[in-house]
């Protein structure tokens, strides 16, 4: 029996837990959907990602006014994947920041990337009729940006540290609270999406620069939030880990001259005993070793996901 596309059967409704770190400082989990997150200025709020809908964002904008009312002045996207930035319109900020790169990737895939993951994870998108269009940001940077919070409230350091999950991925770094929004560049018990990622420079110098803040909080793109070092250095190389998993097991079936399920069966088999009863593993795995097998052919700029293609990668390697 096939199994369902993506996360299209995913329809159970997620616990949403809002935790408050720091004086001023926010994070919501969901059972492995994504997460989000909001650090109060003295007389303005810095939110990090923005859900997949305006109706979604609302839900977690309202459960955040519960403790503060101040105004969304900044709103950071630590990259351009639909169910991150697509709600974005419902925070009213008047700042919409990524990285030079991430503009880029929107300018080019955006269209591609919302159709693709509407039709790979249809619970995340409430009321999709209200998105207005792609979320566009107001500034960008090449490789590292401030805000400061004002008062005794510190600053925000947004940083590029390499490239990672996409080409463009960026971290937000509060050095007051040691709190550090690494959006899906770690995951905390929580599978990795891949299919736009660079296996190689994620698995090395970009986690080694993510792990080089020495954070006391880390809250990444899915799973729970890491507290204290040995916790956040636990995710950190949790994740490698698994990219490293997906680097041997791919990249032996690719040099014994196997083909793409192959390396799909062998990395699923790796893999599953630890990270298999983790949110999305069995929805991400195709994509992830469909990109890898690419890298290892050569191909640096991850091909652009549509929704054929999605059909046509899982129908070769799940069904």
């Amino acid at each position: 029996m096939a199994k369902p596309f993506a996360s299209s059967a995913d329809t159970a409704p997620k616990k949403e837990t809002l935790e408050v770190l720091a004086d001023g400082v926010y994070a919501l989990t969901a059972e492995g959907d994504p997460n989000v997150g909001a650090i109060e200025g003295e007389d303005f709020l810095v939110a990090f990602e923005a859900r997949a809908t305006p109706a979604a964002a609302r839900d977690w904008l309202a459960k955040l006014r519960e403790h503060t009312d101040k105004p969304v002045k900044y709103l950071v996207l630590t990259h351009y994947h639909a169910v991150r930035v697509l709600g974005a319109s419902a925070f009213e900020a008047e700042h919409i920041i990524t990285s030079n790169v991430t503009k880029q990737l929107i300018e080019e895939r955006g269209q591609q990337d919302w159709d693709s993951e509407f039709g790979r994870m249809p619970r995340l998108f409430k009321n999709p009729e209200e998105i207005p269009g792609l979320t566009w940001p107001t500034e960008t940077f090449a490789t590292e940006h401030r805000i400061e919070l004002g008062g005794d409230r510190g600053a925000i350091e947004l940083k590029f540290c390499g490239r990672g999950h996409t080409a463009g991925d960026i971290v937000a770094w509060h050095d007051k609270s040691k709190t550090l929004f690494a959006g899906d560049l770690v995951e905390a018990e929580a599978a990795l999406y891949t299919g736009d990622a660079f296996h190689f420079d994620w698995s090395t110098t970009t986690l080694d620069n993510v792990k080089a803040f020495r954070a006391e909080n880390l809250i990444g793109g899915r799973g729970a939030i890491a507290k204290g070092t040995a916790a956040t250095d636990a995710a950190i190389e949790q994740t490698r880990d698994f990219l490293k998993g997906m680097i041997e097991h791919v990249g032996n079936a690719h040099k014994n001259g196997g083909t793409l399920k192959d390396a799909f069966l062998a990395t699923h088999k790796a893999l599953s005993p630890k990270f298999g009863m983790w949110p999305i593993f069995e929805h991400c795995l195709p994509f992830d070793v469909q990109r890898l097998w690419d890298e290892f052919d050569g191909i640096d700029w991850p091909r652009i996901w549509t929704m054929e293609r999605d059909r046509e990668v899982w129908a070769q390697l799940q069904d």
